[in-house]
């Protein structure tokens, strides 16, 4: 999520004819207090629009009107003549109706929750009992023909902008721009996206395919991760269900069975919508700060299903770099008793702040559904998910197929964006900023000429006891996003011990359908082994324990490796990966402070200090409901909230190339985020693993310190490197965001959008006599060995996160084995990002 926010600030730092009729404003009552909700209408036509919770309202129509009608129940009608055809910041008073007031509705305050008083209680129960039996739910099967259409608007169009250095000699980009119906603000479009596809589902199988026909981008065309951050943002979503999930926030949805308790409703109005008699309720949140919409809904009379439904974000819910959050959805009656969606609008405007005038970005979303059928049986295995199922002809559709396929056609800002992107990508300036986004995005710097990218640069710079000053340097082959194979490498220095180290890695797809992979390597390097209790099969991988410039204690327990490794690996169904490798490795201490000796009768002083060692490793690992993207040797996740689970067995074998030792280790981890409804995300984490025989302390399990000041899950940040070394062990992590659910409730602290984190962690280990024995030879750094075997190690901590919207601070407590020598009972880590 950190790098597809990166992606979004790219669009705040690079956003067509106008409409025949603009009008925006406020609406008051003659207390001057904003008329939420009120109806803005053009007079003799269907185009209006409802205040928001500040009473502010804009309204756009192609045609020219010349009459305004405000309305709101208990108040007089007003009509305004529209003077000209763009009509901004007016102002209207609603006075009450004299003879109708019993008759007004209230749409502020603290509504009842009890059905007895509100009638809106008693529709919304209804909705509950039926909810189960309304849309595709009633059918065995269903399939139906979908066209989406994503679009990215730079907005708040003003000539500052436009006469600013960035745009210099792209002036022609603000020929046309057009304004926003939801938010009255100016926008330029600079990214489009079309895709139309078949869905197939089977609610008794639980299963749902979809079939893309055909894809079609402009702006940042060949930038997957682009498209892949548009697709995360905008999932689908079920109106039914409890809780929505939006830029990876749960928001409770005001259908849901817990929104008496979160929302007010009111019902409004009734009437006839497509010749179905249905009720008209507004809600709004009981409390600011927290992840709710305000809005309105019609539902029928007779089934409870909703036919029109619209969703603001309030601007008080704790989420960052969204001003608003819009959202329609229309439903069309197929029968008396079967409503189904039509159209799904999603407006979303992206902003570095919440002012009124902040410029930033617009990312809006429809999409259409149409030729519903029903009850057409498909086989199971006809809904099995291939793991290469990449289509090149959908990326090429002519102008025929999409005019045949699109469910509505592109407006002429729309078609426009498709030719002024082409023109700008031929401007150097422009091609300057993308490549700088680019970089910041990806870590590299791209050399297209020569198929070439050159880092990743935030590399550059490290630090430690050994090395000193680290510098690095390092590129891979690039010739597109879907390469084949892909050779990278590295060379790097250390100021302090005067030495070179190097890394050259290369893999290769051999087969695409079943993703079987070729990969080998050699790497030799400094490095803190011991970082991580599950071992990292990635030859150039390195830990920010082995670099970070401040710590909490001497960094100086690393080590000198040398590493050769081949590998195979296996895709034979989605998310499912067999990969075995054979390595050979030689680890020796790379500071005099610090001891690798072990007893060893061969060797002529008894001690040795190197460990040589060959080994093979099968691990099986599985990602379920993981998303990828790209069909090369690389790709890249394109969403996350996924479960992990590795196994992993690995054999040292002394009989290969003269090893030291014959040992079996087995590994395993599961790590799984939930959602829990709107109380956040909790992050747990198991790790399990045991090595049988006599090894060395360079091939032991070493419970994962953390001496840095960085907060880095799955470590424990108050034991230092090496503290406890086990050849058995379980751990347990668990971490909880509570997304601002507590601080939002605390009047002081709540105007902050603060957001508290909770975790817990613990590891049992032990370690066996003929270990203990194997590694004790007296040298005077030799590292105690101690295992918690007494009782299980643990630590638990306090952190507040979305400081300034980029700073997380943790507060870190020692649970026990408090008497260890130099044991720290308490610390404080951090960690910035991007998060919304």
């Amino acid at each position: 999520m950190k790098k597809k926010l990166l992606i979004l600030f790219l669009f705040f730092g690079i956003s067509f004819a106008f409409a025949q009729t603009k009008v925006s404003g406020y609406v008051f009552d003659e207390s001057n207090e904003p008329v939420a909700f009120a109806n803005i209408l053009f007079k003799g036509s269907t185009e209006g629009t409802i205040t928001n919770e500040d009473g502010r309202f804009y309204l756009e129509s192609d045609n020219t009107w010349e009459t305004l009608i405000v309305s709101f129940l208990g108040y007089e009608l007003q009509e305004i003549k529209l003077e000209k055809k763009v009509n901004y910041d007016l102002k209207f008073i609603l006075k009450e109706e004299t003879g109708a007031l019993d008759e007004v509705v209230i749409v502020t305050g603290k509504q009842s929750k009890k059905a007895s008083e509100n009638p809106a209680i008693r529709i919304l129960k209804k909705i509950w009992e039926r909810k189960r039996q309304n849309g595709l739910r009633q059918f065995k099967q269903y399939e139906y023909d979908k066209y989406e259409k994503v679009e990215f608007d730079l907005n708040t169009i003003d000539s500052a902008l436009i006469k600013s250095k960035l745009f210099r000699g792209m002036e022609f980009v603000f020929e046309e721009v057009d304004t926003s119906s939801v938010t009255g603000k100016t926008y330029l479009p600079i990214f489009l996206n079309e895709a139309v596809s078949k869905v197939y589902g089977d609610n008794r199988l639980k299963k749902e395919k979809e079939d893309l026909k055909g894809n079609k981008n402009s702006g940042f065309s060949n930038n997957q991760v682009i498209i892949d951050f548009v697709d995360d943002l905008y999932a689908d979503f079920d109106i039914y269900d409890n809780y929505l999930k939006f830029f990876d926030k749960s928001f409770v949805s005001p259908l849901s069975r817990t929104g008496v308790q979160t929302y007010n409703y009111v019902l409004s109005d009734s009437a006839f919508i497509d010749n179905k008699w249905c009720y008209n309720i507004v809600y709004y949140p009981r409390r600011k700060n927290e992840l709710t919409f305000k809005g309105d809904f019609w539902v029928n009379d007779s089934t409870y299903a909703i036919k029109d439904i619209n969703l603001q974000a309030s601007k008080s819910a704790n989420i960052n770099w969204v001003k608003e959050i819009y959202i329609e959805q229309e439903f069309e009656v197929l029968n008396d008793s079967v409503f189904l969606i039509k159209r799904d609008y999603m407006l979303s405007d992206f902003a570095l702040n919440k002012k009124e005038k902040s410029r930033g970005v617009y990312g809006k979303r429809t999409t259409l559904y149409d030729n519903y059928e029903f009850d057409i049986p498909k086989t199971e295995k006809f809904y099995d998910v291939e793991v290469y199922n990449y289509n090149e002809d959908a990326y090429n559709r002519d102008d025929e197929f999409w005019a045949q396929n699109r469910m509505e056609s592109l407006n002429k800002d729309e078609r426009g964006v498709y030719k002024m992107l082409d023109t700008l990508k031929t401007v150097k300036k422009f091609k300057r900023l993308y490549n700088i986004g680019s970089i910041l995005a990806s870590g590299y710097i791209e050399f297209p000429s020569i198929n070439f990218d050159y880092g990743p640069i935030f590399s550059t710079f490290g630090a430690n006891e050994v090395e000193g000053l680290r510098l690095r340097t390092g590129g891979r082959t690039y010739f597109g996003p879907n390469d084949l194979w892909r050779v990278e490498g590295f060379l790097a220095y250390g100021f302090r011990d005067d030495k070179f180290k190097y890394g050259i890695s290369g893999k290769w797809l051999v087969d695409k359908k079943r993703r079987i992979i070729i990969s080998g390597g050699n790497r030799r390097d400094v490095e803190q082994i011991g970082a991580n209790l599950t071992a990292s099969t990635d030859v150039l991988g390195r830990s920010l324990a082995s670099s970070a410039v401040v710590g909490t204690a001497t960094n100086d327990k690393l080590t000198t490796i040398n590493l050769t490794t081949m590998a195979f690996e296996i895709e034979p169904s989605k998310n499912f990966v067999i990969r075995t490798s054979g390595t050979y490795k030689t680890l020796e201490s790379a500071s005099p402070t610090f001891s690798l000796d072990y007893n060893d009768p061969s060797s002529p002083t008894g001690i040795a200090s190197e460990v040589k060692q060959f080994e093979t490793a099968l691990s099986l690992s599985y990602y379920p409901k993981r998303k990828m993207t790209g069909f090369g040797v690389e790709r890249r996740t394109a969403n996350d909230g996924f479960a992990s689970l590795f196994a992993q067995i690995t054999r040292g074998d002394k009989n290969v190339f003269n090893s030291d030792f014959d040992y079996t280790k087995v590994q395993f981890s599961y790590i799984q985020p939930w959602q829990v409804g709107g109380f956040g995300r909790l992050t747990t984490t198991i790790e399990a693993g045991k090595t049988f025989g006599e090894v060395p302390l360079a091939l032991l399990s070493v419970v994962p310190g953390n001496q840095s000041y960085f907060s880095i899950y799955n470590t424990f940040p108050q034991l230092d490197f090496y503290e406890f070394v086990t050849d058995t062990y379980t751990s347990l992590h668990l971490e909880h965001n509570f997304n601002g659910r507590i601080f939002s409730r605390i009047p002081f602290l709540k105007k902050y959008n603060l957001r508290a984190i909770v975790g817990v962690r613990g590891v049992w280990g032990d370690l066996s006599r003929e270990n203990i024995a194997l590694n004790t030879t007296g040298n005077p750094v030799e590292t105690p060995l101690v295992a918690p075997n007494d009782e299980m190690y643990y630590e638990y901590s306090f952190g507040v996160g979305n400081i300034f919207k980029i700073l997380r601070i943790d507060f870190n407590f020692r649970g026990n084995y408090l008497n260890n020598p130099d044991a720290r009972p308490f610390g404080v880590t951090g960690s910035f990002g991007f998060s919304f």
